[in-house]
């Protein structure tokens, strides 16, 4: 297994890294709309969920990989109400190549964040 880690998205908020590979696989942690001093980037889901996917990319490329590898996308919305907004946005960030996704309601996310999403992605 091989830690990931890049400053050109948030460090970790607990104990947990960014991504790991395992063969020729990258799991990512889950981001939030922090940019890379630790602040909340907007109140706005469509502005959190750009940040989020702007964080993913970031960790994605120091893995060597990126969001055309991407398999699987986990979403984690604080209210189901922001589904379509969460989805215009992550949709202009995977064109032609759609990955399988769950999209999940949660009572809260850390920060009190409106999104949160993981991906596994090929090396």
């Amino acid at each position: 297994m091989q830690v990931v880690s890049t400053s050109n998205a948030p460090q970790a908020i607990g104990p947990y890294s960014q991504a790991i590979i395992a063969n020729g696989m990258v799991f990512t942690s889950g981001q939030i709309a922090l940019d890379t001093n630790g602040n909340i980037v907007s109140d706005d889901v469509k502005e959190q969920t750009k940040q989020v996917l702007k964080n993913l990319s970031e960790v994605l490329k120091a893995a060597g990989s990126s969001l055309d590898k991407v398999v699987k996308a986990t979403i984690y919305l604080s209210d189901m109400n922001d589904f379509q907004a969460v989805n215009e946005v992550y949709g202009s960030f995977f064109n032609e190549h759609k990955p399988a996704r769950s999209t999940v309601a949660v009572k809260t996310l850390p920060l009190n964040v409106k999104v949160e999403i993981d991906f596994i992605a090929l090396v």
